[in-house]
């Protein structure tokens, strides 16, 4: 294993625990964190992303896998499971690419799979991130600090 595999297992593993920290301590300082809904985080936002989520989370399931990383790059398939605020079970499919520097993630990247599904079978939470599904907020609802945009 190579030292940034173990970075992102790490970063994985400390999500599957919602341990926030553990992942934030992941990126470097000037990390550029960029999805569907949180665009051009830097620094900080980005840790603070994970901490909001993670201590929203009640029924959170990761599992991780493919965990491949040079020097410079490196990936993951990721999967979530979660129940939607409407009671609704959702499973979300994740491909990640991430760009490391000095042994940390300096740019991690999301790519969705596939759709979401719920219950098994496709849903519209599809045009969603996985995380505005799981916090039962529409796409484009929320800030880094968690408080809903009018």
């Amino acid at each position: 294993m190579t030292a940034n595999e173990g970075l992102i297992h790490r970063f994985y593993s400390a999500f599957q625990k919602q341990d926030a920290e553990t992942m934030a301590g992941c990126y470097r300082p000037e990390v550029h964190f960029s999805d569907p809904v949180f665009t051009d985080l830097l620094g900080e936002e980005a840790g603070d992303m994970w901490r909001m989520l993670c201590s929203r989370a009640t029924d959170l399931r990761i599992e991780f896998r493919d965990v491949t990383a040079d020097e410079d790059r490196g990936s993951a398939h990721w999967e979530a499971w979660y129940t939607f605020s409407t009671g609704r079970k959702v499973h979300n499919v994740i491909d990640a690419s991430f760009e490391f520097s000095d042994g940390l993630i300096l740019a991690p990247r999301r790519r969705r799979a596939s759709r979401p599904t719920d219950r098994g079978r496709s849903s519209r939470w599809g045009r969603k991130p996985w995380w505005a599904a799981f916090m039962g907020l529409p796409s484009g609802a929320v800030t880094v600090s968690g408080v809903a945009r009018a």
